[in-house]
């Protein structure tokens, strides 16, 4: 029979609670700074109501204020150089348009689900590890772009004030630290007080050059230059598709835009559009304004490798207004402005991508802080290897995976969710996601793989040049495929728990804090609620939650043998398999570099010395392969054993504590034993002198006969609590279990409808007053249960089955009550553990006892807002 995925188990993994004992969670402390979410800023979780207190004004002005990046008006100045005016202007427009479109359902689901873009792409197709490679792509993005916009004002200060390069590029990396170190709260002020400069000093030289040159945009569209054709079109449509990815940086801001509910549908959807997809409106301008001041500065006879800077274009453009010196001066200080604007956020948005890359490569989450710092130490080194001079280059190439993950996305988005074969709600949550979901890893790897051997050359020029949109395309037709063949199963791994409508906070039983329901799960490993960051970091559950069913000790046949021998490695196969994958996957990574390089370098022809080194690399790569494999192995190992320690340690002190607390019972029982023999020994006798005292009338008569049972029942009471203690024998007799539970129900108190289901002629053999003990106790539990339910309409109820089962008999007892909750559930069975004010909790441990003395258990089946099953399983006599 195949394996079942997880998805498709009729029962949620909660049912092993019982088999599998809780232990108690090591409690965890985070750093101040991890801590406190004014500098956090909710990194990898799910942005709660109390945070998203920023109007959709706010949150629109500060997301804007992030695509103040001049690099756009160095790319539209390089495609200008590159390929024309004619060009340029088509592509801008073709680009603007497809990123409009492919970001608005990225946009709406943010804001909807209140998520950034990685775990958005963790429920939408790609899985808990799955997201991991696009973590990095979205974080290689936010260093590039921060390492070009750092050159950028490094260029300035050197043309401006003659500082070193170096110099200027470390600069421009620390002046961010006290601001994107802070998180939305201090980006949002800074982005709202730059905002006018910024705008005032962008537009300035504009409308200077449009009032002295009137028909310059009429000239500059009508530049000669290379004829557009599909080669030229798609080479520069190739560079533009990298820019999709800054909804990306748009949405780390609309995660925090406020519910629909809380403000006007105009507002909301106004901050939507213009925070997200509207981002292009603005940048597809910005890119057109770079090419027109290039080209104005190299007619008016600026060298083109400075007309192309931002520092050359800008200082010829106010030049118009103001004199050489002032001008330059100017153009610093707007450069200044606008770089450090987008570099807060790109600082802000890579510390985001690389906590959650770094999150599941390590497990380890020191801060969003550490992380800032190694996002602006990467760039630096990328600044210093002269990012900039490559831009074009490093654009195309990163452009075919950056579609390839968007081209998943948007299949997932906006066609499989509509369509009702993905789930309308985004997971995000470890203990939900199944590592790795086929639909958006494999749309990806189609898309992605196909779009760079395109552009490594094997498809001919054109298809080099248009390689990105083939890369989207192809990866959204995949995932598409993908995901209406699975019919929306590999999504979840698990059902998701439900907390309760009315929870609004929830306690995590780790770190100790509480949050919204929607960023909590429920650990089955621990059995206790725990929040979604304490869930990623857990190493020692190996997803114990996401497991199929283990057998226990008292599933294993009898009759198997005790060791069995393997000449063979039963996983020889699974590790060999293992170890070829990661070999082709290390040999498909060196040879993509391999080629990347020749490409570079402009000899993709000259391959001779190259190829002999990279067959002559496969040895050395298949050992590296072998020792990956049989590393990882040796952990897995290591960490089920661990786990399986953890398992048995936690089941040892789980048996000590009731044991103990039994004991207790025992000292207690003893207490009661001596207190209260004799004051019914005395109720007894004077029981007996009233019922033979003459005149005695009928009603009085029923009254002696009930006090004579109640006394009996005291008495046996009290004779259980004493066997408990000491582990007595017991004695066992048959009895037709449908005559003896008729008579049990019919000394049930009146009122309660015991609806009774047991075959006849079914006899048991047990111990009857212990027995009807136990049976007694989970009737008036259920009974209380169903009369709790504060519904017009609703009848309690209580339904008593039995049933031969496996060589066992069962007996169930159904009520349809509001069910337990999940913290009393994994207790149930504890003494001392109960949910009534005047309990003492030893009902369910007696319970549970008096099977387990009749060789069988009593566990919860089942339990939910529709009522709860109880089953008590007794073992037939031999």
């Amino acid at each position: 029979m195949g394996r079942r995925s997880a998805d498709d188990r009729p029962e949620d993994p909660e049912r092993d609670r019982d088999r599998f004992p809780g232990l108690e969670p090591a409690p965890r402390s985070y750093q101040s700074w991890v801590a406190d979410e004014t500098i956090e800023d909710y990194a990898l979780r799910y942005a709660p109501a109390s945070h998203r207190r920023w109007s959709p004004a706010t949150i629109t002005h500060t997301a804007l204020g992030g695509i103040s990046f001049l690099a756009l008006e160095a790319i539209g100045a390089a495609l200008t150089i590159s390929w024309g005016v004619q060009t340029t202007v088509v592509a801008v427009l073709l680009a603007s348009i497809f990123i409009f479109v492919t970001s608005l359902p990225i946009a709406y689901h943010v804001a909807r689900s209140n998520v950034d873009m990685d775990l958005l792409t963790r429920g939408a197709g790609f899985g808990y590890i799955g997201s991991t490679v696009t973590s990095l792509i979205y974080a290689t993005y936010t260093i590039i772009f921060f390492a070009l916009e750092g050159v950028i004002i490094g260029q300035a200060l050197f043309v401006c004030f003659g500082l070193p390069l170096p110099l200027g590029y470390l600069l421009s990396a620390l002046v961010i630290l006290p601001v994107a170190s802070r998180g939305m709260t201090a980006i949002s002020r800074f982005q709202r007080v730059t905002q006018l400069p910024w705008i005032v000093l962008a537009l300035l030289p504009f409308v200077a050059i449009l009032w002295a040159e009137p028909e310059g945009v009429r000239a500059w569209l009508a530049a000669p230059g290379p004829a557009m054709t599909l080669l030229s079109l798609g080479g520069a449509i190739g560079v533009l598709c990298a820019l999709s990815l800054q909804i990306g940086e748009q949405v780390d801001y609309l995660r925090f835009l406020p519910p629909p509910e809380a403000t006007t549908r105009l507002q909301w959807w106004g901050a939507l559009i213009l925070a997200g997809p509207g981002w292009i409106l603005i940048g597809g301008t910005k890119i057109l304004m770079g090419s027109f001041l290039a080209w104005l500065a190299i007619g008016d006879g600026m060298p083109a490798s400075l007309a192309v800077e931002p520092i050359g274009m800008f200082w010829h453009a106010y030049e118009y207004l103001l004199g050489p010196g002032t001008a330059l001066v100017v153009a610093t200080v707007y450069i200044l402005v606008a770089q450090i604007k987008i570099n807060v956020t790109n600082a802000y948005a890579g510390s985001l991508a690389q906590s959650n890359f770094f999150l599941r490569i390590a497990r380890y989450h020191p801060g969003r802080l550490v992380w800032l710092l190694l996002h602006v130490a990467i760039s630096c080194a990328l600044m210093l290897l002269g990012v900039f001079s490559t831009l074009e280059a490093v654009l195309a190439i990163y452009a075919n995976l950056a579609l390839a993950w968007l081209g998943a996305i948007f299949a997932d988005l906006a066609i499989l969710k509509p369509l009702g074969f993905s789930p309308a709600q985004i997971e995000f949550k470890r203990a939900y996601l199944p590592d790795f979901n086929v639909v958006g890893c494999g749309g990806m790897a189609v898309g992605g793989l196909l779009g760079l051997a395109l552009f490594l050359g094997f498809g001919g020029e054109l298809l080099q040049a248009w390689s990105p949109p083939i890369a989207f395309f192809v990866s959204l037709a995949a995932a598409t495929a993908i995901g209406l063949v699975r019919q929306g199963r590999g999504y979840v791994a698990r059902r998701t728990h439900d907390f309760g409508a009315g929870v609004a906070r929830c306690g995590c039983a780790i770190c100790s804090h509480d949050y919204e329901p929607r960023d909590m799960a429920y650990c089955t490993f621990y059995q206790r609620p725990i929040c979604s960051l304490c869930c990623s970091l857990e190493p020692h559950c190996r997803d114990f939650c996401k497991r199929p069913h283990v057998a226990m000790p008292e599933d294993i046949d009898p009759t198997a043998d005790a060791v069995r021998l393997h000449r063979v490695s039963p996983r020889l196969g699974s590790r060999i398999w293992q170890v070829g994958a990661v070999f082709l996957g290390l040999m498909a990574g060196l040879g993509g570099l391999y080629l990347i390089a020749l490409n570079l370098a402009g000899s993709l022809h000259d391959t001779g010395a190259m190829t002999h080194f990279f067959l002559g690399s496969a040895p050395l790569v298949a050992l590296v392969a072998f020792w990956a494999v049989m590393a990882n192995e040796r952990r897995r190992l290591t960490e089920e054993n661990l786990l399986g320690a953890l398992q048995r340690l936690g089941s040892t002190q789980r048996e000590l504590a009731i044991r103990q607390r039994l004991a207790a019972v025992g000292e207690v029982a003893a207490t009661i034993s001596h207190e209260l023999r004799n004051p019914l020994g005395t109720i007894t006798s004077s029981v007996e002198v009233l019922s033979r005292s003459p005149g005695i009338g009928p009603e009085a008569e029923e009254d002696v006969q009930r006090i004579r049972r109640n006394i009996a029942r005291c008495s046996r009471i009290i004779d259980i609590l004493l066997d408990f203690a000491r582990q007595g024998a017991h004695e066992t007799i048959p009895v037709d279990l449908r005559d003896w539970l008729e008579a049990l129900i019919d000394e049930h108190p009146a009122g309660a409808h015991v609806d009774l289901d047991v075959p006849a002629g079914m006899f048991l053999r047990c111990d009857p007053a212990r027995l009807q003990f136990a049976i007694r106790n989970l009737i008036e539990n259920g009974w209380q249960a169903a009369e709790a339910v504060d519904v017009p309409g609703h009848r309690p109820r209580v339904v008593l089955r039995a049933f031969r089962e496996e060589g066992r008999s069962v007996l169930e007892i159904e009520d349809n009550g509001p069910g337990l909750a999940p913290e009393l559930r994994a207790r149930a069975f504890d003494p001392l553990v109960t949910t009534k004010a005047s309990g003492v909790g030893l009902g369910l441990s007696l319970v549970r006892r008096v099977a387990q003395m009749h060789g069988g258990d009593a566990w919860i089946e089942r339990t939910g807002p529709d009522g709860t099953l109880m089953r008590l399983s007794i073992a037939e006599a031999a």
